[in-house]
């Protein structure tokens, strides 16, 4: 769950890098690694981050994990070049600020604490359904109906299992989280057209870190973690955040959008591996027909999209 997926399915406009000599110098120093491999690596990471997250949900809570890990991410975009201008876009865009903010702190939030009740995989899965269900709801084309009820599909299929195996807490968490990033999307393109760079994400993410900070305050752990419980929170950024930002910042320039798409559609499947190599996270085998189901679903979405995504 991080805010450098919002380029795919649809929210990259015209499917370009963004124009920042920070990140072009971060990206370059990963080399030369194949762009598929960067962004099966990212994805990886991105999950990797969100396992590591739930270690530290009993020493720091999961607010207090988001709030952490939120104000580090922050803080790194900050130091970045051409840093943010403090000049009167902030104050003529407080409400977009504000609403950016929200949806970046129901993102990682609600999906922090959706990971207290339900598999990583699953959690991912129905998370990932916000920006899926906003890339068919704004295509025209008579094929995405197809994919949508590929996805209702695999969303029926976990029926059974809620009350049992799945916590529908945790599902309603999730369900919010996707609400959070299908909201996202169009703020972060807008955000992009407003501010140079990553200005907007930066600005957002600080609104995010001060919206989570009550949470974390009432949840009081953050009182009494330690400081490796701290650093854990801030390697959960570094993975969840931080280096997925540079890799696909990488692989951008040297694939297009439509791959780029197709291979974040893996997202899904890659946090339910995460999920029980790591995690030990089995999951039957409905929720992994439901995973596949949604991955597909996503997968033909890009495709029947094309270059649009």
């Amino acid at each position: 769950m991080t805010p450098q997926t919002a380029i795919a399915l649809g929210t990259s406009g015209d499917g370009k890098e963004p124009r920042d000599a920070a990140l072009s110098r971060l990206g370059a120093a990963l080399g030369r690694t194949p762009p598929t491999v960067l962004m099966l690596l990212s994805i990886l990471s991105i999950q990797l981050g969100s396992a590591l997250a739930t270690v530290y949900f009993s020493s720091l809570g999961p607010a207090g994990t988001a709030f952490v890990s939120t104000a580090f991410s922050a803080a790194v975009l900050t130091l970045m070049r051409p840093r943010p201008k403090l000049d009167q876009r902030i104050l003529e865009h407080s409400l977009f600020l504000l609403l950016f903010g929200v949806a970046i702190a129901g993102v990682i939030l609600f999906y922090f604490i959706a990971l207290q009740y339900i598999p990583l995989g699953i959690a991912s899965t129905v998370a990932f359904l916000g920006p899926l269900m906003l890339a068919i709801a704004t295509s025209r084309k008579l094929m995405d109906f197809v994919w949508i009820s590929l996805a209702l599909f695999g969303l029926l299929l976990l029926t059974p299992e809620i009350g049992a195996s799945l916590d529908p807490l945790g599902l309603g968490y999730a369900a919010l989280a996707a609400i959070a990033w299908a909201a996202f999307v169009p703020l972060s393109k807008r955000g992009q057209i407003i501010f140079e760079g990553v200005g907007g994400l930066t600005l957002g993410m600080w609104v995010a870190t001060i919206l989570i900070a009550p949470f974390a305050i009432v949840e009081g752990a953050v009182f009494t973690a330690g400081t490796v419980d701290y650093l854990g929170a801030c390697a959960v950024a570094l993975l969840a955040t931080i280096l997925p930002f540079a890799m696909e910042y990488r692989a951008l320039r040297r694939m297009s959008a439509r791959t780029y798409g197709i291979l974040l559609t893996l997202e899904p499947a890659l946090g339910a591996v995460v999920g029980a190599v790591f995690l030990a996270q089995g999951l039957g085998w409905l929720a992994v027909f439901a995973i596949f189901c949604v991955t597909l679903a996503a997968m033909g979405v890009t495709v029947v999209q094309g270059d649009e995504v």
